[in-house]
């Protein structure tokens, strides 16, 4: 599908993608801006979805590759998680046209509530002194079942996906936040990219515009991950908090309102 863009429009689709690869490479929450931005450009609702997944498969593969650098994500790890979310991902990513999502719609925005009033609440919740990096591969099961659930949500819908492995990941493996971060960062680029083969498969992605997005998503998530690396706790916490409330309110008020 041929879409005119103006300038004005390009120089907004750069700027947004910029700010929305700084945010998701910290607490994830980037698509609650880079969606509406496509769409207000005049991209069909499923053309917006799968440009989108094209652009924040450049954010998230630059995320991952920064934590990676800085030696916070272990890949050799991580197989089984790996493999469990690109299965889950084709598995959301089909179920999507095949179930009723208006139950989905009414119910994740109180789960999505549920993850930052957890994140406020419970000193743990996104790591503590204790918490150690993992020095061998975590427990099989563990991952298949995290890595599946969470991959077919992401393939499904996706809203609030960086939160929900970022909280899940601190919980079972006890890791600390910037690992479970640069866990949550690489897994959202393979769910990514999973479903982005599906809507290149459907023709559902614009190339020029995914491709201009996409790097611009790619300088915001160098910035932002080098931003955390660097300021730790007191700079993620707030932010990660305030992005997950924004995300719950976003739904509730398409959902109820």
């Amino acid at each position: 599908m041929d879409i005119l863009l103006e300038p004005s429009s390009w120089a907004i689709l750069a700027a947004v993608g910029l700010l929305a690869g700084f945010i998701d490479a910290v607490v994830g929450g980037g698509g609650l801006l880079s969606i509406p931005a496509l769409l207000t450009v005049g991209m069909p609702p499923h053309l917006a979805l799968g440009t989108n997944k094209l652009a924040a498969c450049f954010g998230s593969s630059m995320a991952a590759f920064t934590y990676y650098r800085k030696q916070l994500l272990t890949p050799k790890f991580w197989l089984f998680a790996f493999i469990a979310t690109a299965v889950g991902a084709v598995i959301g990513s089909i179920a999507v046209y095949l179930i009723d999502t208006r139950w989905l719609e009414k119910i994740l925005p109180l789960l999505i509530i549920a993850i930052a009033l957890y994140s406020l609440f419970s000193p743990g919740a996104m790591g503590c002194s204790q918490c150690k990096p993992v020095t061998e591969t975590p427990a099989k099961h563990k991952q298949i079942l995290q890595g599946l659930g969470l991959g077919a949500y992401d393939g499904f819908a996706g809203p609030g996906i960086g939160a929900f492995w970022a909280v899940s990941s601190t919980a079972l493996y006890r890791l600390p936040f910037l690992h479970s971060s640069a866990l949550a960062r690489a897994m959202t680029f393979v769910s990514n990219i999973t479903a982005l083969m599906i809507f290149l498969l459907l023709g559902k992605v614009h190339l020029l515009v995914g491709v201009v997005m996409g790097l611009c998503m790619m300088l915001g998530s160098y910035i932002g991950a080098h931003s955390a690396i660097r300021f730790g706790m007191p700079f993620i916490r707030p932010l990660f908090i305030a992005i997950v409330v924004l995300i719950a309110a976003n739904l509730a008020w398409s959902a109820w309102f």
